[in-house]
């Protein structure tokens, strides 16, 4: 049977834990998942309960969840890009820090990271930023890995490009400890080709080296190519299109390589609109390679029953 190694951003509660988000990715039909340690617009983070994450480890293996494909993202107010404040990036850095030890501790070997944005400083400043910060962050020889996002390239954003990315790897001293998360919607606005997903892993392997992708972001995209804009859409609803993601998922060059689903939840109307994850059913069409028209009424469906 064909390797896929597909889940999606699954919610991390102070009360569950890790134990939630392994239940919630099991009840989706994933083999692996995503998740923030705490809110992502903030660095308030709860104490992990070791006993609750021991439990949640013994429950991914039970269910063949490899905790090495597992993914947390770290918040995006995360800015190591400016340093015109001194002590927000200051804090910035010690707080990645601490979120790689939670990582440790929750025994998850991969965080997400956006590079960061130079606010002003310069696209040179902000990669010398960037680097800096990392190689502060990264200077134990082990531990989890940060995997750099690509960009959409909204505002002042970096690592929008491939050669930007390979010069934030070039100058961190701890290599080992750096890769990269393809984020399908944000190539796709920042100008890459994602259609032609052959060619983009040429070019990316020439400039950084395949063996440097870490996880994959699978999210269509509600804005054309170029657009700089980072809207995601549903899989199959926007502009790259279902086929063509279907065959980035099951790229022969990616199979070992995670895949996330960060789409966007579904509104539902009743007493308050109310929005749900599509993830279930978008992952069935992922599984069976075939687009359903009707998936949207079929998740309206499915969670007014609750």
């Amino acid at each position: 049977m064909e390797k896929l190694i597909i889940g999606s951003h699954v919610s991390f509660t102070k009360n569950e834990g890790l134990i939630g988000s392994v239940n919630e990715a099991l009840s989706y039909g994933e083999n692996t998942f995503m998740f923030y340690t705490g809110a992502p617009q903030n660095t308030i983070r709860a104490q992990i309960d070791e006993a609750k994450t021991k439990e949640a480890q013994k429950l991914m293996k039970e269910n063949n969840i490899d905790i090495n494909n597992v993914i947390i993202h770290a918040p995006y107010i995360v800015n190591l890009a400016n340093n015109m404040d001194e002590q927000k990036y200051n804090f910035a850095i010690n707080f990645l820090k601490q979120e790689l030890q939670r990582a440790k501790i929750l025994g998850i070997n991969k965080v997400v990271l956006h590079p960061g944005s130079h606010t002003g400083l310069g696209e040179e400043k902000g990669i010398q930023n960037i680097i800096n910060a990392l190689n502060i962050v990264l200077s134990e020889p082990e531990g989890p890995i940060i995997c750099l996002e690509t960009m959409a390239g909204k505002g002042t954003e970096l690592g929008t490009t491939f050669e930007q990315l390979n010069q934030i790897i070039a100058g961190i001293n701890n290599k080992d400890r750096v890769q990269i998360c393809l984020d399908t919607c944000h190539l796709n606005d920042a100008g890459y080709d994602v259609k032609n997903f052959d060619n983009l892993l040429d070019e990316f392997d020439k400039i950084i080296g395949l063996d440097k992708i870490g996880c994959i972001h699978i999210n269509d995209s509600k804005n054309k190519i170029s657009s700089h804009k980072d809207r995601h859409e549903n899989i199959g609803l926007g502009t790259i299109g279902f086929d063509n993601l279907i065959n980035i998922i099951y790229n022969d060059k990616l199979k070992e390589v995670p895949k996330i689903l960060e789409t966007p939840f579904i509104s539902i109307a009743g007493g308050k609109d109310r929005t749900y994850a599509p993830y279930k059913f978008e992952i069935e069409m992922i599984k069976n390679r075939q687009y359903n028209p009707n998936f949207l009424e079929d998740i309206r469906k499915y969670y007014k029953k609750f």
